[in-house]
């Protein structure tokens, strides 16, 4: 396997999961990979809800940092360790956003976008109101709105986050159906030197395509992007560097030659071939 660096984890130190930083790092040296970098979710204003209530995903990144770089040190023969973040955007967090991203010397910065109105896609309220296409255009809508307001991040998470939960099924989630709003993302994002990110998580949950759709990753290649980390997502040990092996081969499809790993804040390209 041609992809050894898994760029997107989270341990207990994420509101969402109670995974050890050791347990993470472990799972990775046991899957043969060569780098990992955790990203705790800083989400400021993601409002609350029963199983989290809020405040919800603000990591406390001083515990956070010294915990990691306590198993940077007992782990540092095996694997290289990287110090993220998964960044929740949002224009009400802007100013929080943009504080955090210089208050400590990051290696690597997700920018995701959870929140459409406040409301996330997995908050089963989500759909009540509007649904099918017109809740995916204001999705990629309120997306190009904040990344062209913030752009002290690294790469696009999942940028197509919403397709996981959407009433219709996957199948209904066509990248066509958007494809002037995806070309101004995607473009937006290759001018201003930020990339995207391959994210396995839904091909674990048994999903068809990765975040994004293979169609956009093609897109993205097409308008001339070539920044992309892969990252499982992965809140549990056995998901570290999960469906790495279908990732290699989609990118090795569309044409693509490396992947990208982050250290502080600069892309180092890595081959696939």
């Amino acid at each position: 396997m041609a992809i050894l660096a898994d760029f997107h984890l989270h341990s207990e130190h994420s509101t969402d999961s109670q995974a050890p930083i050791a347990d993470m790092i472990q799972a990775a040296v046991n899957k043969g990979l060569k780098s990992i970098c955790f990203t705790e979710h800083m989400d400021k204003g993601f409002p609350g809800c029963e199983k989290y209530p809020a405040p919800a995903f603000e990591v406390n990144v001083d515990s956070y940092l010294y915990d990691l770089l306590t198993k940077k040190k007992q782990f540092e023969k095996d694997i290289e360790v990287y110090f993220g973040l998964e960044m929740g955007l949002q224009e009400s967090a802007f100013r929080d956003n943009a504080i955090i991203a210089k208050s400590h010397e990051f290696d690597f910065i997700i920018g995701s976008i959870h929140l459409v109105d406040g409301k996330d896609p997995y908050d089963p309220d989500f759909f009540k109101e509007v649904t099918g296409k017109p809740a995916v255009t204001n999705y990629f809508k309120t997306t190009l709105a904040n990344i062209k307001k913030f752009q002290n991040f690294d790469i696009l998470g999942h940028m197509d986050y919403i397709a996981r939960k959407l009433p219709e099924g996957e199948d209904f989630f066509k990248p066509s159906d958007y494809s002037d709003l995806l070309d101004e993302i995607l473009t937006f994002l290759i001018e201003n030197e930020k990339g995207i990110e391959l994210n396995t998580s839904p091909l674990v949950k048994g999903f068809k395509n990765p975040n994004p759709h293979i169609d956009i990753l093609k897109r993205y290649k097409e308008l001339g992007g070539d920044r992309i980390t892969v990252g499982s997502d992965a809140h549990k040990p056995e998901n570290v560097g999960a469906k790495f092996d279908v990732a290699e081969e989609i990118l090795k499809s569309l044409g693509y030659k490396y992947y990208c790993v982050y250290s502080n804040r600069i892309a180092n390209y890595q081959k696939l071939v």
